[in-house]
């Protein structure tokens, strides 16, 4: 990595850096004045992109995907409405969209720490509503057939079908969406929590269709036995009260087992097969296991849910938070480095490694420094210093690391440079941040108010022991002249 060999020059309000020794043999760049970034191939655009093979760029890729889920979202419109009827379809419609956006906010919630982009997210939740529904109706219902007409007993057939063949179809199909994402867009599929948070967008929206063919045709029964609605209600809150996270509890199994190939060695290829395929067998094995409690008795739904399901659903929510409390010890653990470099201010790695103190500098930047934008370049400051951490983690120190990969040093300039671009933002918001929220503690500082500042009262979050007024309409802004 080539950089101008200018003396380093702290940040302002930054103290002189000597190069950390708990790093040994793990060279950081060293902070310039004017940093050259030199390996970055394209320095017009900042963005850095290796050289792909016509067949995986990213307008060719795109197009197929959409034309396929549009031609598939057509196609299971048709049969759903064919179904259930306009009017049921209308109604399940309805219904079945209200836990999309609870589901949708707790998944985006759980992927924060480093969010990937927004179209991931839509194209797993467009391949489960769409391809993936799509493939289990047709799938489904070729097979309930097939079996009836094999064995002469169409009761045994649906039993069948809905224990062991509709788990397999399934969940091979919502798979298939978190296989794609994991070859496609190895860059943000990084560990368990972007697994799971795949898996779920997937599965919400699988569910989503299915959710809204059950709830049309039960709307279509209470309006042949003029029952009043009862069918309608009561699958309604079986499916959206009492379990909206069953299929996404299944698929997440699968979601974890890429996530544990996603943080395998590079060198251990195996892994990366097993761990998907046990994912993907105990999605099926739970689903199965979910599909079949009615025939366990008129209590096997209840006793199913209670003694398996919930504390299965526990246990899974344990583990993503755990994931994500791992990620933010990782950027905490990586990021001091760059600190002693001069890239990142001493506070910055204490700031970023919380959620709450991202959260501050956040709504800090938004009123002092400008809006909208300026939350908005601390957010976009937050999530490289975060990728920043997960690059260097995965060089050196994940299990069996073996090094920096060949585009290392480009993609760490990429970053860095991203860095640079919103420092003058973000440093003072994050420093603000990790005083107000206890992760640093400066000692109060008193001084007379500043000419332009009416009554001002200070606060104790100083930088480096200069007096600082709190925000205000009429607060001096340095980085604002």
């Amino acid at each position: 990595m080539s950089f101008e060999p200018l003396p380093h020059r702290p940040y302002p309000g930054q103290p002189p850096q000597q190069a950390d020794p708990a790093f040994p043999g793990r060279p950081v760049p060293a902070c310039a004045d004017e940093p050259r970034f030199d390996a970055v191939p394209d320095r017009a655009k900042w963005r850095y992109r290796p050289r792909r093979d016509f067949w995986r760029s990213k307008a060719v890729r795109a197009g197929a995907l959409i034309t396929l889920l549009a031609l598939c979202g057509l196609v299971i419109l048709a049969l759903v409405r064919a179904q259930t009827g306009t009017e049921g379809f209308l109604v399940g419609l309805g219904l079945a969209v209200l836990p999309v956006p609870l589901l949708g906010a707790a998944f985006r919630w759980l992927d924060r720490v480093d969010p990937g982009p927004w179209r991931n997210l839509f194209f797993a939740l467009a391949w489960g509503a769409c391809a993936a529904a799509l493939v289990a109706i047709i799938a489904n219902s070729f097979a309930t057939r097939w079996i009836a007409t094999a064995t002469a007993d169409p009761s045994s057939a649906d039993h069948l079908g809905a224990s062991v063949i509709a788990p397999i179809v399934e969940e091979s199909a919502k798979a298939a969406a978190v296989l794609l994402l994991f070859l496609f867009r190895r860059r943000d599929f990084t560990g368990i929590v972007d697994g799971v948070v795949f898996a779920g967008f997937t599965a919400t929206g699988f569910a989503f269709t299915e959710n809204i063919l059950y709830l049309g045709n039960a709307f279509g029964e209470d309006q042949a036995s003029h029952t009043g609605g009862s069918t309608t209600a009561a699958t309604f809150f079986v499916r959206v009260v009492m379990s909206p996270f069953a299929h996404p509890l299944f698929t997440v199994l699968t979601g974890i087992g890429f996530g544990m190939a996603a943080l395998s060695p590079p060198g251990r290829r195996l892994r990366r097969i097993v761990f998907p395929v046990l994912g993907l067998v105990l999605a099926m094995g739970m689903h199965a296991l979910w599909n079949s409690s009615t025939l366990f008795g008129p209590y096997g739904f209840y006793i199913v849910y209670g003694a398996f399901m919930v504390p299965v659903f526990g246990l899974l929510t344990w583990l993503a938070i755990w994931s994500r409390q791992r990620e933010l010890r990782t950027v905490a653990a990586e990021l001091p480095a760059y600190a002693a470099a001069g890239w990142l201010g001493p506070a910055e790695p204490l700031a970023l490694s919380s959620m709450r103190a991202r959260a501050t500098a956040r709504d800090f930047a938004h009123r002092t420094f400008g809006g909208k934008p300026a939350a908005r370049a601390v957010a976009e400051y937050e999530a490289f210093a975060t990728s920043l951490a997960f690059l260097r983690h995965r060089a050196y120190r994940s299990p069996g690391a073996m090094g920096p990969a060949p585009d290392f040093a480009a993609r760490e300039q990429e970053l860095l440079h991203h860095l640079w671009e919103r420092k003058p933002v973000a440093a003072p918001a994050l420093l603000y941040a990790a005083g107000a929220t206890g992760r640093i503690w400066i000692p109060p500082q008193f001084a007379p108010p500043h000419p332009h500042v009416q009554h001002a009262q200070y606060v104790q979050y100083a930088p480096y022991g200069q007096q600082a007024p709190l925000p205000g309409p009429a607060q001096y802004n340095p980085y604002l002249r």
